[in-house]
């Protein structure tokens, strides 16, 4: 993430001088902003670092991985990012989140101390920030990264907020949260139309999810042998809008061409469970069984944690013989749902510790945080093509698999065909006409185009005896 990361890591945290401050004619932009953001714009140019200047993002809890994305995001430039998190500091954060205020301990005491001594300056800058809410301590360090950046703070609990809360954003991420809550604010963000990013990290594993609902964006080339057209379908979610050609008549040599291509997505509701993987790698029986295992594990673990919400969504624990029964048989229902090959044990085991743990790795929360922020500045930016739609991270070959999860049914914004607009005092459940205990009743448009809901479109997932074999891979877990 060097390109996120070197804009304004030299400002040193300085005021720019008056004189520097003057706007540039052609851009809105100080000469100060345009120097310190050089490299970005010679990267993405001028136009997407003025939206992105412009941008205000929400960014949903700040463990390890919010961390990571918080930091790229406002070195890149970010014009206003607010953090939420209603949680406090504990003592396992100060492993792994860098933008704890935490003072080392060389910083106060001697060089020559005690480990006695050491250990109490540690004991003592710990207890200034373990119990203190997270939003709060992080913006500290933060606004220090780059001062050019609002940084607001939320230390209330966005999932209870009214729908119309999230009006005032150009983007929001959630992380680290469970899938009832991903599922709740990604119904709010699509009735105000507003891009929404998940992720998660379980030790070495993570994902990453977008829902962009109908995203533009602008891809500038050498035109062709076969010119683009607008209406080409490139995929089932990719279609020309647009294409302009400069230079064809001038002779200076070949023309270029700036093609406006369109993705269309899928809620994490749907997406995460119902959909099946694209007919590209399903046709192909090499493709399907180069599908990472991780994909049916994760499923599984949102369905465990969906099954279990009276026990606040919680996560199966390796060593109870009935969570490792019921998680083995998910993972074989999800499995042969997608049509990839079984799971084999010592993988299960492998993803059942990791979760189980919730240890928060430093190195994976690096790469998926840098991945989602880049991601992010390129879809404020509208110059390249974002992620479409799931990215499954693998930390110990460290490999990020890209799927496009999406039901048989329309994409975009028809999913949202019969959905009313919220006002600000709209709870969720208001705006979408009822009461959301777990997973939202948005109505959609299905492939005919009449309105279905998505209780009726998501495939349920019935906790039926374990497949034969379960409990003895159950077994061989222990």
């Amino acid at each position: 993430m060097a390109d996120v990361n070197g804009g304004a890591a030299g400002s040193n945290g300085a005021q720019p001088a008056a004189a520097a401050a003057v706007p540039d004619a052609r851009s809105g932009m100080t000469e100060d902003e345009i120097a310190l953001y050089d490299r970005q714009i010679r990267l993405w140019g001028m136009r997407a670092q003025e939206k992105l200047r412009s941008a205000h993002v929400l960014l949903v809890t700040v463990r390890a991985l919010g961390n990571e994305i918080a930091k790229n995001l406002v070195l890149a430039g970010i014009g206003s990012l607010t953090i939420a998190d209603h949680e406090n500091v504990t003592e396992a954060d100060l492993g792994s989140q860098f933008l704890l205020a935490t003072p080392s301990a060389g910083e106060v005491v001697p060089p020559g101390a005690s480990q006695e001594q050491r250990e109490a300056a540690d004991r003592a800058a710990a207890a200034a920030v373990v119990g203190k809410n997270r939003a709060v301590t992080v913006s500290q360090q933060l606004s220090s990264l780059n001062p050019r950046v609002n940084v607001v703070v939320e230390q209330n609990d966005v999932s209870k907020q009214a729908a119309g809360y999230f009006e005032k954003f150009t983007l929001v991420i959630v992380t680290d949260r469970d899938p009832a809550v991903l599922n709740y604010i990604n119904t709010a963000t699509r009735l105000q139309g507003c891009p929404f990013y998940a992720a998660n990290s379980y030790g070495m594993f993570g994902f990453i999810f977008a829902d962009l609902i109908e995203h533009d964006f602008v891809i500038t080339r050498e035109r062709g042998n076969i010119a683009s057209k607008v209406g080409d379908r490139e995929t089932r979610t990719r279609t020309i809008v647009d294409v302009k050609v400069e230079g064809e008549e001038s002779g200076a040599g070949a023309a270029k061409e700036s093609v406006t291509k369109r993705e269309v997505y899928s809620t994490w509701y749907l997406a995460s469970d119902a959909s099946l993987l694209p007919h590209s790698i399903r046709s192909v029986a090499r493709r399907l069984r180069n599908v990472t295992p991780l994909l049916p594990c994760l499923r599984a673990l949102w369905a465990f944690q969906d099954f279990h919400s009276h026990e606040n969504y919680r996560v199966p624990n390796p060593n109870s013989p009935e969570d490792r029964t019921e998680f083995i048989g998910l993972v074989n229902t999800k499995q042969q749902a997608l049509g990839t090959p079984p799971v084999a044990a010592d993988k299960i085991r492998e993803f059942l510790q990791s979760v189980a743990e919730l240890h928060e790795i430093s190195a994976v929360a690096t790469v998926l945080g840098g991945q989602l922020a880049q991601d992010v500045i390129n879809t404020i930016g509208q110059t390249q093509q974002p992620i479409q739609n799931l990215v499954v991270f693998d930390g110990n070959n460290m490999t990020s698999s890209v799927f496009a999860m999406h039901p048989e049914m329309n994409l975009g914004t028809a999913q949202l065909a019969t959905a009313p607009k919220s006002t600000a005092t709209e709870t969720v459940a208001q705006a979408t006409g009822g009461a959301l205990p777990v997973a939202p009743q948005l109505a959609l448009a299905n492939g005919n185009g009449v309105a279905t809901s998505v209780s009726a479109v998501k495939a349920p997932v019935v906790t039926a005896p374990a497949p034969a074999g379960a409990e003895a891979s159950a077994m061989n877990l222990q």
